[in-house]
């Protein structure tokens, strides 16, 4: 007699629906488990092996033929009832004489913490943070672009730069969102192949305009009699040509290499290794892309180191206190560091293991990482002094005009470059 019909032979009176339902259940288990236990005696054979203890189902793991007195191990198993364990750990059973210990030892088969892995964890810091940069950042260039006072070669580095923040985040966002999509979203390969392409493609244009930004700053401030000579199709096409030339040619080369399962880039959650993009798998020809954009980054130190050394010997120069002068320089390194990239260099190596520190080192990274477009926008536009004189202005001008109703303020005259007059100013931020 089975399990099913003692509890049908113990049930006194008639069964309620709900009865029925609970032992519809129980006798699907007992033929779930039934089954598993005759799949595992048929891969392992039930011919007699000696001095064994035989294969055996336990209900969560299949145990293979062991010798006596010994203790079997192997991992834990990875899900059970819906809950997800620690399938890094390893469960054990012990092998007498002739026979299996009566259980099996699954102490160190522990749940995962709130059943979110720390990849989980980082990818939804780095779309917190890209998507308030990406708000922020689209008010900021629409700042930029409205008021045509404000526009003039150092702003629109800064809006191009801002527009790569907007474009990188979209692209990161729309890769999460694909893989989490259905399977045949999933396997999609045209519509993902396009999709890395565009994210790598904006993710280089960010720290080359990082760059730009860089070197139009150092010719302002260290090279001050060439700084004219460069126009804004030099900067153009530094920031958007020159990635192109580099992701076609990594392009190309992907073509012709052959990619095998790993880890996505930015710590994008991946659903599973089968059902993963090819083009999401690192391989060695993506330093075509990453080497560039450690090259940029590498230069942007080189003339903030160069820019700080200016700066500070002109502050020490001025007639200003000596705590004064330590405060601008300190100002000014801050405000520079995420508007070069330098952030980058701060998180660039971490530990590989998977610690506490590993994972909180990961979790510091997908927070500077993702809200570096939202400092750049704060600094550079919202908190910029043209920037709220320029928003002042209008705003008056607005009320002036509603008060007079139908008439113009035609009196008033508006500077159309806020500028700052010298050049070390055009670095400066009033906070």
């Amino acid at each position: 007699m089975n399990d099913t019909q003692i509890v049908l032979a113990e049930a006194p009176g008639v069964c309620s629906l709900e009865d029925l339902d609970t032992l519809k259940n129980a006798e699907s288990v007992f033929e779930n488990t039934s089954a598993k236990a005759e799949e595992c005696l048929a891969r392992h054979g039930n011919a007699s092996l000696g001095a064994h203890c035989p294969a055996y189902y336990d209900g969560l793991l299949c145990w293979e033929p062991t010798p006596w007195n010994t203790l079997a191990v192997q991992k834990c198993f990875s899900v059970f009832n819906g809950v997800q364990y620690d399938d890094t750990q390893n469960a054990s059973r012990l092998c007498m004489d002739g026979e299996w210990f009566n259980h099996s030892d699954f102490a160190n088969c522990t749940e995962r913490i709130a059943n979110v892995s720390p990849t989980d964890v980082t990818s939804l810091i780095y779309l917190g943070g890209y998507s308030l940069s990406l708000a922020v950042l689209s008010l900021a260039v629409l700042v930029f672009l409205y008021f045509k006072d404000l526009r003039c070669l150092r702003n629109t580095i800064h809006t191009n730069l801002m527009t790569t923040y907007i474009l990188s985040a979209c692209s990161w966002i729309l890769n999460l969102a694909l893989q989490n999509m259905s399977e045949e979203a999933q396997t999609d390969q045209p519509s993902c192949m396009i999709l890395v392409i565009c994210m790598h493609y904006f993710y280089l244009t960010n720290f080359f305009w990082m760059l730009v930004e860089g070197l139009y700053l150092y010719m302002l401030v260290v090279e001050t009699f060439t700084a004219e000579n460069i126009k804004l199709k030099v900067y153009t096409t530094i920031g958007w040509g020159a990635p192109a030339v580099f992701i076609t040619v990594w392009v190309i080369a992907r073509c012709f290499v052959s990619v095998g399962p790993t880890t996505g880039p930015d710590e994008l959650t991946l659903p599973g290794e089968s059902k993963m993009c090819l083009w999401m798998h690192e391989h060695q020809v993506d330093w075509i892309h990453k080497a560039p954009a450690l090259a940029g980054l590498a230069i942007n130190l080189f003339f903030l180191v160069r820019i700080m050394w200016v700066l500070i010997t002109k502050l020490r120069s001025a007639n200003t206190l000596e705590t004064e002068q330590y405060r601008k320089a300190t100002k000014a390194l801050l405000v520079l560091i995420p508007l070069l990239g330098i952030t980058n260099l701060l998180v660039l190596c971490g530990p590989a293991d998977r610690s506490w520190f590993a994972n909180a080192f990961d979790y510091t990274r997908a927070c500077m990482l993702s809200t570096q477009g939202f400092t750049v926008a704060l600094f550079y536009c919202f908190m910029n002094t043209e920037v709220r004189h320029a928003i002042r202005y209008h705003v008056e001008r607005w009320k002036t005009g509603r008060a007079i109703g139908r008439g113009r303020r035609r009196g008033a005259s508006y500077s159309k470059d806020w500028s700052p007059r010298s050049r070390t100013e055009s670095i400066r931020l009033t906070l």
